[in-house]
């Protein structure tokens, strides 16, 4: 089945999504689709000393309703630019991500 965002591919064990995070931000919060390649996250949480991965890993945990164990980042890890693996259907993602990219 193929995604219906650029930015996320499904893998036979969860799927792998592009982040684009923007540290220091007054409020954590999806701020839309960054370059049609990633998926753009506003994180109150500066980066500094892993502040803003782990934030991120807070932020997606709760937004998708899932334990934190469940999320894992792959690449990216000094970067602004992630890949993070999440033990989830693709669809499970997919329905979330309409709903946040409606409100942005």
């Amino acid at each position: 089945m193929a995604a219906a965002y650029p930015f996320i591919k499904q893998e036979k064990d969860g799927c792998l999504l592009s982040i684009r995070v923007q540290p220091g931000a007054r409020r954590s919060a999806v701020a839309g689709i960054w370059n049609n390649e990633a998926l753009k996250i506003a994180l109150q949480a500066p980066a500094v000393d892993g502040k803003a991965n782990e934030a991120l890993m807070n932020f997606l945990s709760e937004k998708l309703k899932i334990r934190k164990s469940s999320i894992f980042i792959v690449t990216g890890h000094t970067s602004r630019c992630k890949l993070v693996h999440i033990n989830v259907q693709l669809a499970t993602i997919e329905d979330v991500l309409n709903q946040w990219v409606q409100h942005t």
